[in-house]
């Protein structure tokens, strides 16, 4: 009698309308031509083609959450109908599933080996001095290598940005105004660290250290940036907060550039252009390479501070500039001085003096009289200076005599009468007086404020505009972070994404953001139409939701009301 085997499992079959539905995602994203365009003129036989690797992955993703080879060749050897495998040029029935399985693992191999600036041996450790080389290639200015990078960055982009398009024809983004949020999360690598005692480098040469602010310990890895369709208050509508970009990097370099990076494409897609909130790892970022170009793209900025940049942080033309804010020179010490070294704790909940104080800053900011030209200058005149002063300074006397009546139950004339502003006390006056104090207005250019340019921010800090910003687009970074990080599908798990090389994890957290969007697309259909993500939404042809109109970005201060 034989012994009794336990029954196992038929797999899962899966329908053909999902993975014709991810296979024409890839179509249409263009993401494959970049590929085929690196693998043309190669050596060798043309092997399995990328549409079929790179949708079999994406059906992993979708269904068991992990971006493995393994996980892709179980699904499409055994889970597809022999007209999905036809489709997708599988055939099992004539090659084998164990010779699919290697021809499956050397084709997506051969996209990574296509992609890479410098390919290196990925079975084994190698010495320092060998991995020091091939980890340079990322960081060289060689234009082979540059080209490569470009081609990865490019690869990645199509593949969410074809998610941003399908939102659009949802109307996933209708109520979007353009407010964008950016963050850097660690992307943990299985591969151990570099050992100095053993002279042996990572398997990932290009990996390192990532610290968070939150953690004790950092990880050894890489660093994804990521780009969020946030929404501030008021919001005029629900948006569904999808990933809009991503960058792979090694942790801590070229900050500034890949928020840049980022932002871009977002542009070419014509979506709308709101406000960007960022850490303070983006704030000490050089304003050449982060702030300037932000501001260029025609983002404001909303910033964060650590506690020695807190409170008065440079000087231009007079003004001071105050937690981003270029002020009146004359503002009292006591209110320029609110937030100096404000601990992080203090600065998240300011207690009742404190935020008196930052409150009783506003008279003193400088008046915008125009925004921002083409050129991204902007002119800024004096608070007591013009038709509606905020401040009462003996430099600038009143062109006109107050009116003796005043409607008490008008709040707008009871702030603009002279006995309700503050006064300014001025020392003796120094010669000759500063530009801001002397002149009607001042012209602020790009690169103008030189480093302290990368303090500058639109919202007045710790107010309850700022708030209402920044505070609410971090949380909305955090809450982003906990659906690419959860039950589902985990970025931060290295055993999700085993395979070799920083080209390799890109592709992969490229395509499990990928579906991740298309999993937060298809509830925020259910919840707000109490239906699935429709099939139309996958097709080019299908017309596009236009987002709301915001109203126009003031340029200047309003007119002053008629008497």
């Amino acid at each position: 009698m034989s012994r009794p085997r336990p029954t196992t499992d038929a797999p899962a079959r899966i329908p053909d309308s999902k993975v014709f539905q991810l296979a024409a995602l890839l179509d249409r994203s263009g993401a494959l031509d970049l590929i085929d365009a690196e693998l043309t003129g190669r050596p060798g036989p043309a092997g399995l083609e990328p549409r079929t690797v790179l949708t079999g992955l994406l059906l992993a993703v979708h269904y068991t959450g992990k971006a493995a080879v393994a996980e892709a060749w179980r699904i499409l050897a055994f889970s597809l109908s022999p007209t999905a495998q036809a489709k997708l040029g599988i055939h099992i029935a004539t090659q084998g599933a164990w010779a699919f399985s290697r021809r499956l693992y050397r084709a997506f191999d051969r996209v990574t080996t296509a992609l890479d600036p410098a390919r290196c041996d990925r079975r084994r450790r190698l010495g320092l001095d060998q991995a020091a080389v091939f980890a340079a290639a990322w960081e060289d200015t060689d234009p082979e290598h540059v080209r490569k990078k470009t081609v990865l960055h490019l690869v990645c982009t199509a593949l969410i940005t074809a998610t941003v398009k399908i939102a659009r024809r949802c109307g996933a983004l209708k109520h979007w105004h353009g407010d964008v949020g950016i963050d850097a999360t660690a992307l943990a690598s299985w591969h151990k660290p570099p050992s100095t005692r053993r002279n042996l480098a990572s398997l990932d040469p290009t990996a390192g250290w990532h610290y968070s602010g939150g953690a004790s310990e950092p990880t050894f890895g890489h660093s994804g940036h990521l780009a969020l369709a946030a929404a501030a208050h008021p919001r005029p509508g629900r948006v569904a907060q999808i990933v809009l970009g991503l960058v792979v990097d090694y942790p801590g370099m070229r900050t500034g550039a890949n928020a840049i990076a980022l932002l871009k494409p977002l542009g070419e897609l014509q979506l709308p252009i709101g406000t960007l909130a960022v850490d303070r790892l983006y704030t000490d970022a050089r304003p050449e390479t982060f702030a300037l170009p932000a501001r260029a793209l025609g983002y404001r900025l909303a910033l964060d501070y650590k506690q020695d940049q807190r409170g008065a942080q440079g000087v231009h033309r007079g003004a001071v500039l105050i937690d981003g804010t270029l002020t009146c020179p004359l503002i009292p010490l006591v209110l320029a001085n609110a937030t100096h070294h404000l601990d992080d704790a203090a600065a998240r909940r300011p207690d009742e003096i404190t935020q008196t104080r930052v409150d009783n800053r506003k008279p003193y900011f400088l008046h915008l009289k125009q925004g921002p030209d083409p050129a991204g200058a902007i002119r800024l005149a004096c608070p007591a200076a013009g038709t509606s002063p905020t401040v009462n300074c003996p430099r600038r006397p009143a062109r006109r005599t107050p009116s003796w009546t005043v409607d008490l139950t008008d709040p707008r004339q009871r702030q603009a009468h002279p006995a309700a502003r503050p006064t300014v006390i001025t020392p003796a006056p120094p010669d000759p007086l500063p530009d801001v104090c002397r002149q009607q207005t001042i012209t602020i250019r790009p690169g103008d404020l030189g480093t302290i340019e990368k303090f500058r921010q639109d919202l007045p800090y710790l107010t309850d505009s700022w708030r209402d910003t920044f505070k609410v687009v971090r949380a909305q970074n955090e809450g982003i972070n906990g659906i690419l990080k959860g039950h589902k599908i985990d970025i931060s798990e290295p055993k999700n994404r085993l395979a070799h090389g920083r080209v390799a994890q890109t592709l992969l957290v490229a395509l499990m953001v990928t579906v991740a969007n298309l999993h937060i697309l298809d509830v925020f259909c259910q919840t707000t139409r109490g239906e699935h993500l429709p099939i139309d939404a996958y097709d080019d042809g299908a017309p596009v939701t236009d987002p709301d109109e915001s109203g126009p970005r003031p340029d200047a201060r309003p007119p002053p009301r008629a008497p």
